[in-house]
């Protein structure tokens, strides 16, 4: 075994009885996640001896190597992908997605998913309409909603005359305008969801398409979640609206993949009568058939059924579903929030319990899977760090990235696939980016991730020192270390190098000494830190001392690393995130697509 002596480091102590070799065993499919310290009694910081390792100068206070020779997993390219809601139709952002910033920031995270549905699923409707801006309501004075809606249509005239993608620049005011009427917008969709009754919304032909184009341009492969609350005296789905938007997508050639609904264990709540796991599979079963007559989409992919958090009721609903479309569907997907938006606070971000609420639940997804579909991939579908739309200078600061990370870096060691953020752009606090179109502190820590991150999981092994924790209390980790391959698509690196990212939700600053495989390799380090006086409730980040901001509308920041000399042990400053690319390793698992 290459594992380096010592001790591997996990969240739980394990017990007397434990056999030596076991926790050597378990490190590969722990995948990555270890803890390293553990807090003392008040006031007592005083380190513990650690015997210095041959070739180790001073006092280190974990060796850290990665197994090179065989991804442990491997995930879609497209793994961390994006999410609108259907309420950018409401409040009008839709109109607005050709804007120039806007792809710009989208197309870098491509390649990705762009997955289009939330709440408002199940409550639209398609209509072959092409010009409804004069017939479309909402807040405010006539005189304001003419003249908004003209610029609309000014707008789309300007759009329809260019070829191939459909960039606009905006004026100001009528970005101003979109602002008010967006905010007037926001009390009427909270309002909705915290009721949970939803009004109808008319998606158009106009407005499909001004959706696939921001998804074409931006280098986004679109996947449209159908109404699956139309149905049939008899409870089963009536498919007629999903024919017409399907046809008008395949005169269009639009290459799109398909969903039906939205955590439709809920819909008891919502309409007053419940679609039961095997009802919802024939549905799919009757999508698939609509699917395979239309030439265009007879080879499309379909995804579902998308439940909600895996409790005992849904997992009953999951498996009536896939003992009916079990074989329908590409991929089974479900859904997570962390936090109600409504209650939360900075310290809940760093809370590492919260952060390990997604194994149990992938424990219980990938259990359903191995009875009726072993094999098949499973996806994490409208992820986000807070529900109830979030929540202003928390679910949108630096404090959310440590959830949002170890998400990333949690559900590819444990081999899902694809996990799809809630949202891009969005009316709540959960987004990228925000209503100014500025990049928020987890857009930043996506884009590194695209960057430096392949899709090729490694195992780390790890030796360092345990605290004995007082009778009773649970040790928690707090350095948590995933690794992959490089990002072949990062041409600053050769193939055979190995990215590290760290998370330390400490309060104090953690060593770490590379070895073995990584020992004495040059290593470039790519340090997230909040930026200003709001600290972790700050929206604005700096890489390596620098802040981060777009340098104009269709130019991203040159995102440049801090390179450390060979065998320098790595320090990570407390409460941040960090990527470090350690060069030229000419790992064997990462020479090869």
């Amino acid at each position: 075994s290459e594992l380096i002596t010592g001790f591997l480091l996990s969240g739980m102590p394990c017990p007397s009885s434990c056999p030596p070799g076991l926790l050597a065993l378990m490190a590969p499919g722990l995948a990555l996640m270890a803890a390293f310290s553990l807090p003392s009694q008040a006031g007592d910081r005083r380190a513990l001896p650690v015997e210095k390792p041959s070739g180790v100068k001073g006092r280190t206070l974990i060796l850290l190597d990665v197994n090179t020779k065989s991804p442990v997993r491997i995930i879609s390219e497209n793994f961390l992908s994006l999410q609108l809601d259907p309420s950018i139709i409401h409040d009008g952002w839709l109109d607005f997605l050709s804007s120039r910033r806007l792809v710009t920031l989208a197309r870098g995270l491509a390649p990705a998913f762009l997955r289009f549905a939330g709440k408002r699923t199940d409550f639209l409707q398609f209509h072959n309409v092409k010009n409804p801006a004069k017939s479309r309501g909402g807040p405010g004075p006539d005189y304001y909603l003419k003249n908004y809606e003209d610029d609309i249509v000014r707008s789309d005239i300007a759009l329809d005359k260019q070829k191939g993608c459909k960039i606009a620049q905006h004026p100001d005011i009528m970005l101003e305008l979109q602002r008010e009427k967006a905010a007037q917008m926001h009390l009427v969709l909270l309002k909705e969801q915290f009721s949970n009754t939803y009004s109808n919304l008319t998606l158009t032909a106009r407005s499909l398409d001004k959706l696939y184009n921001f998804a074409d341009c931006s280098g986004l492969h679109l996947i449209f979640a159908l109404n699956a609350l139309r149905r049939n005296p008899n409870n089963s789905w009536n498919s007629s609206n999903a024919l017409s938007l399907l046809k008008y997508s395949a005169s269009k050639k639009y290459n799109i993949s398909w969903e039906l609904g939205n955590e439709p264990n809920n819909y008891r709540t919502l309409i007053g009568r419940s679609v039961n796991g095997s009802q919802l599979g024939k549905d799919y079963t009757q999508l698939r058939s609509l699917m395979q007559l239309i030439r265009t989409y007879s080879r499309a992919h379909l995804y579902g059924p998308n439940i909600g958090r895996p409790r005992k009721n849904v997992i009953a609903f999951l498996e009536g579903f896939m003992k009916v479309a079990g074989g329908t569907v590409d991929a089974v997907t479900w859904q997570h929030y962390y936090i109600d938006g409504r209650v939360a606070k900075v310290t809940d971000f760093l809370k590492t319990r919260l952060l390990d609420t997604l194994s149990d639940q992938i424990r219980k997804i990938q259990k359903v899977l191995n009875t009726y579909t072993p094999g098949k991939k499973i996806w994490l579908e409208g992820v986000g760090t807070t529900s109830a739309g979030g929540m202003n200078n928390l679910s949108d600061s630096f404090a959310a990235g440590f959830l949002w990370l170890n998400t990333l870096g949690l559900l590819a060691s444990q081999g899902i696939d694809v996990v799809v953020r809630h949202s891009f752009l969005d009316h709540g606090h959960n987004h990228l980016v925000d209503q100014n179109f500025n990049p928020l502190p987890d857009y930043w820590l996506s884009l590194l991730y695209k960057r430096l991150i392949g899709p090729k999981v490694l195992a780390i092994h790890v030796a360092g020192l345990q605290r004995k924790p007082r009778p009773g209390r649970v040790i928690r980790d707090k350095l948590r270390i995933y690794a992959h391959c490089t990002s072949y698509h990062n041409h600053n690196y050769v193939r055979g190098s190995i990215t590290l990212y760290i998370i330390n939700l400490h309060r104090s600053r953690k060593k770490i000494k590379l070895a073995g495989t990584l020992r004495d390799k040059i290593v470039h380090q790519y340090l997230l830190q909040p930026y200003g006086k709001d600290g972790l409730h700050s929206k604005l980040v700096q890489l390596n001392g620098q802040p981060l901001a777009m340098v104009d509308d269709g130019t991203l920041p040159e995102l440049k690393p801090r390179p450390l000399r060979a065998g320098r042990t790595l320090v990570i400053p407390p409460l941040t995130m960090s990527f470090y690319v350690v060069k030229n390793v000419n790992a064997l698992a990462c020479r090869y697509r």
